[in-house]
């Protein structure tokens, strides 16, 4: 997954956050979108900061 930049959409949890955590871990960077976000989610920790 190198070089890709991925847009997930329903971020905040579930399976937009599922999805988001095997993209980062994959090497994408990830851009989580979200219309309720909360500040302490725990979809924000667990994707890694690039």
């Amino acid at each position: 997954m190198t070089r890709r930049c991925i847009a997930v959409t329903g971020a905040s949890r579930g399976i937009g956050a599922a999805i988001a955590r095997t993209l980062a871990a994959d090497g994408a960077k990830v851009a989580l979108v979200a219309l309720a976000w909360m500040p302490a989610s725990p979809a924000v920790t667990a994707v890694p900061v690039v």
